[in-house]
């Protein structure tokens, strides 16, 4: 009996755990039908990007272009060469410290989200070097796009990653991209050699040493005494005459003229063979992506460098081989011979300013209206720059390069992402759920300015 109770027993055991077996594997796979799906965010379609024309013609077919000669285009090639045409910057030292005064331990993070430690900040200075400020005094050349930053690393310095609109893309030692053969002046070395301090046409700060070479002042007075020809299309390798690449074609950009054919120009470039010594190369671009000296200010031509940029995709101070609202403005009017500064509120400097300090929504609606001059118009915010190109049923339309669309839920600021260059409105995602009213481009409006 004792056998056969102890054989029945199993048996129920068994069945118990298959049993039990089927109910788990039931209720697993059940739930988890459920939760593999990704989890996507669910938002309206953003009304602007629908309704609004999302290409330049919409924009210019109705408007009597003019080819312009206007002083700001006799200021471009100055602007553009002035670093190869002094002896000794006159930037001060303290104002190239500022980085240290602005970034400091307190709410400051790394790529893998943890908090800087003060260790990093006294690294970044002692490498700074800064007692040899200013003891070099080097013109020199970019041989390929580089990266800018504010202390000698490619180590991000986030702002609270919790936070909307803050941790990535936003890297706040990216000063800004510059662009390849680009004019430099080069201050000083970091304490290891690893990277070199320059100033360009626009702005200062920290690049590669690998990344530039030196060239004596005959050589620039060669260079920038040319005839000029300017890039008028991205992302166009270049090669030398060997077919080695050299680096690729960008918006913004230009190159001395050696000589042409009816196909292309023949170029001159530089790359490197040594380290910081320069090599002169020559490289061939169609006429289809070029132009000798600089664009009439056409519908044509704005179409076509419009419509390129209209491609970007938003690089927080040009970082991963994209433009931010500003970098985005500088890059259009180039080929136009039309100078602006890097910084957005440098660019609502420029021109005819009208301020809008104390005016409503309506008097600010009224004004553009009124004195805007389509494609030739900046509108500004504090922290951000966009272009007036006209209207559609009465709406005023902008493009720029924008992250995103602010929303307030609870009293949390969030972001609905756009990441691009985009023709909107002045209230892009009022329809969006937990829209943040308040911080519509119209109402934080701070003036608009005629560039020419």
């Amino acid at each position: 009996m004792l056998w056969a109770d102890l054989e029945m027993l199993t048996k129920r055991f068994f069945l118990l755990q298959l049993v039990y077996i089927f109910v788990v594997a039931f209720l697993f796979f059940g739930c988890s039908s459920k939760n593999i799906e990704p989890k996507v965010e669910q938002r309206t379609p953003i009304y602007d990007l629908v309704h609004l024309p999302q290409n330049p013609e919409a924009y210019t077919k109705d408007i009597n272009f003019t080819a312009s000669t206007s002083d700001i285009q006799k200021k471009f090639e100055r602007s553009y060469f002035k670093v190869w045409n002094i002896e000794k910057h006159s930037t001060l030292l303290e104002e190239i410290k500022w980085p240290f005064r602005s970034y400091t331990l307190n709410n400051s993070y790394g790529e893998n989200l943890q908090p800087h430690t003060q260790s990093f900040f006294d690294t970044m200075y002692e490498n700074s070097n800064f007692d040899a400020f200013s003891t070099l005094n080097k013109r020199a050349i970019t041989l390929c796009r580089v990266d800018m930053r504010l202390f000698p690393t490619n180590t991000p310095l986030l702002h609270n990653p919790s936070l909307a609109g803050e941790g990535f893309p936003f890297d706040y030692l990216q000063n800004s991209a510059v662009h390849a053969n680009k004019p430099v002046f080069v201050s000083h070395y970091s304490k290891d050699k690893e990277w070199v301090y320059i100033f360009s046409s626009f702005a200062s700060g920290w690049v590669k040493t690998k990344e530039i070479a030196f060239l004596e002042k005959t050589y620039t007075d060669l260079w920038q005494n040319a005839e000029q020809v300017f890039f008028t299309q991205d992302n166009i390798a270049l090669h030398d005459e060997e077919e080695n690449f050299l680096f690729k074609s960008k918006i913004g950009m230009m190159l001395p003229l050696i000589e042409e054919d009816e196909e292309s120009y023949t170029l001159l470039a530089v790359s490197s063979y040594k380290t910081s010594e320069p090599l002169f190369v020559t490289t061939k671009i169609s006429k289809a992506f070029a132009h000798k000296e600089k664009l009439d200010f056409t519908s044509e031509n704005l179409n076509n460098i419009v419509g390129q940029l209209s491609m970007s995709h938003y690089g927080w101070g040009g970082m991963y081989d994209q433009r931010d609202c500003s970098s985005m403005l500088r890059d259009l009017f180039a080929p136009f011979g039309i100078w602006l500064p890097r910084n957005s509120y440098s660019q609502s400097k420029v021109g005819q300013v009208i301020s809008f300090e104390g005016m409503s929504d309506e008097e600010k609606i009224k004004i553009i209206k009124e004195k805007g001059v389509p494609f030739k118009t900046l509108l500004y915010r504090k922290g951000h720059i966009v272009l007036y190109v006209g209207t559609v049923e009465n709406e005023i339309v902008i493009f720029h390069d924008t992250w995103g669309i602010r929303t307030l839920k609870d009293g949390v600021e969030g972001r609905i992402i756009i990441g691009k260059a985009v023709f909107s409105s002045l209230y892009l995602g009022k329809e969006q759920k937990n829209y943040d009213k308040n911080t519509a481009m119209l109402q934080s409006l701070k003036s608009m300015n005629i560039l020419f």
